[in-house]
């Protein structure tokens, strides 16, 4: 496997997906990153990753992460749209049509279902959030 460089000072050093059908969630998730202009930055016999995302087969990995969500950065709301119809055309099922959000002002989010059911999110905060030293998240 290819090195990557090493962001110290981040909350996450990386998440993994282990998923069943390698090919499907490769095109799902080369469809989704490339509308979020986000590389693919090494990629191999049965894993790829993107940032901090390491996605591997059921032939590297002998079990199923599960099911999660990851919610991903989007730069405008163009972008989110963007991303839930990469993601619909590319095997990705509804879960949350792009639109406003009750979780604060400016959150615009939508939300699908990658080829093993995570829940996959792209969002945009609004040029307000955006501008704010901190951002506090109600659940």
């Amino acid at each position: 496997m290819a090195s990557q460089e090493v962001h110290r000072g981040r909350l996450i050093d990386h998440v993994q997906l282990v998923v069943r059908d390698f090919s499907a969630s490769h095109h799902f998730y080369n469809a989704i990153l490339a509308s979020l202009e986000v590389p693919i930055t090494a990629s191999g016999d049965g894993y790829f990753l993107a940032d901090e995302l390491f996605v591997t087969s059921m032939d590297i990995e002998a079990a199923l992460t599960g099911r999660h969500h990851l919610a991903f950065q989007a730069r405008d709301r163009a972008m989110v749209d963007n991303f839930y119809q990469a993601a619909l055309a590319h095997g990705g099922r509804d879960n949350g049509a792009p639109g406003e959000r009750a979780y604060h002002p400016g959150y615009y989010a939508a939300f699908v279902l990658d080829p093993d059911g995570n829940n996959i999110e792209a969002v945009y905060r609004g040029e307000a959030t955006r501008s704010a030293a901190s951002v506090v998240i109600s659940f």
